[in-house]
């Protein structure tokens, strides 16, 4: 542990201390807790990615309602996963989630394996840190974890500069992590020290003088621990335009199309997007069956991680295609069919009729 910074305590004085509040102030009736599963901490460590556990809570509900098994998951269509997972974003996510069931159910059967990290992280979208919680909370087994609210935690009590994405500084926060894990109580453990960068320092407003750590921790003898831990530094985002066709029949149904397997909202059901009004004009001359066109809505913005995307929805009304398209099909709005939605498609689409698209099973197109 060569780049470890100094502890600010003892491990055997930090695990008392974490497990103390813990025992008083942690989440013990969180619906991934019990029962206890390693399939149902994996599924719940994917869904908390850049997800608060409020938000998750209903989401994870209705997926064991669905998938209550590794099998089940594995076997689904892809299209029903993606249904559930509409509004969680990140949908990267749920693709590699439905892909390493396939490939964990096919190598080990009923269960995940949590003989040792390497084997999880052999599986798509398992990395070093939701690897460690499965293991350390399902099996009870020692491995350290580096969520975000671990990052921030360990960032402000030994008062570590820099980004903590940078290679070196996260070098030292996992050889901090490892130095703290115990070797008892790990799945306590495990959801405390998640919960205290949750619950208590928190981003935004850390509670310090509540803190058990506040006589220990350097950001907060330094009077700034807010400053903790520093940002990446920013680059401007790039803006891309699109046209999004909401085309509706004679029935008032919406003609949606599946993106591709990969890339931007790899899998889920979209509008029709057009660079141009002329690429638009010649899909729909070569297309659609006497088309009326209205006045394009109102533009909006979406923004994704790596740069902003302008959205100008254009209605169109038609008799119907001319001919069957490959990878379309026409929704009803009134009568939802369980599709995965694009956000800003499930926000326009819900302009259309006074019904919510909240992802609840429904029948399949």
């Amino acid at each position: 542990m060569a780049d470890m910074p100094t502890p600010c305590l003892t491990a055997e004085e930090f695990q008392r201390r974490l497990l103390t509040w813990f025992d008083q102030y942690g989440r013990h009736d969180l619906p991934w807790q019990s029962p206890r599963s390693a399939y149902r901490v994996w599924v719940s460590e994917i869904m908390l990615q850049q997800t608060q556990v409020t938000t998750v809570i209903p989401y994870f509900k209705r997926f064991m309602t669905r998938f209550p098994t590794l099998e089940a998951l594995a076997n689904a269509p892809q299209d029903d996963v993606l249904h559930l997972w509409t509004g969680l974003g990140y949908y990267a996510r749920a693709r590699n989630l439905h892909k390493a069931a396939q490939v964990a159910f096919a190598a080990y059967g009923e269960e995940l394996p949590t003989d040792s990290v390497e084997t999880l992280m052999a599986l798509p979208g398992i990395g070093r840190s939701t690897a460690g919680a499965i293991i350390a909370q399902s099996a009870d087994k020692q491995a350290a974890i580096l969520d975000g609210n671990v990052k921030r935690s360990l960032t402000r009590l030994h008062a570590i500069a820099g980004w903590p994405g940078k290679p070196a500084i996260e070098r030292s926060l996992w050889a901090l992590a490892e130095y703290y894990t115990p070797d008892t109580r790990l799945a306590d453990y495990t959801q405390a020290i998640m919960d205290f960068g949750a619950t208590l320092c928190k981003r935004s407003k850390p509670d310090c003088p509540i803190c058990p750590f506040n006589d220990a921790c350097r950001a907060y003898a330094e009077g700034e621990p807010q400053r903790y831990p520093e940002s990446k530094p920013k680059k401007a985002l790039p803006t891309r335009d699109t046209i999004m066709l909401m085309l509706q029949d004679s029935q008032g149904r919406v003609w949606l199309e599946q993106r591709p397997p990969s890339g931007l909202w790899g899998g889920l059901w979209s509008l029709p997007q057009f660079e141009r009004h002329g690429e638009l004009n010649d899909w729909l001359a070569d297309h659609v069956v006497s088309p009326k066109r209205h006045a394009p809505l109102p533009s909006f913005t979406h923004t994704f991680s790596h740069f902003r995307l302008s959205i100008t929805p254009q209605p169109v009304s038609c008799d119907r295609l001319s001919g069957v398209r490959e990878g379309g099909v026409w929704y009803d709005i009134d009568h939802p069919p369980a599709l995965g939605l694009a956000a800003p498609v499930k926000s326009l689409l819900s302009q259309l009729a006074p019904f919510t698209l909240d992802p609840t099973p429904g029948p399949s197109h």
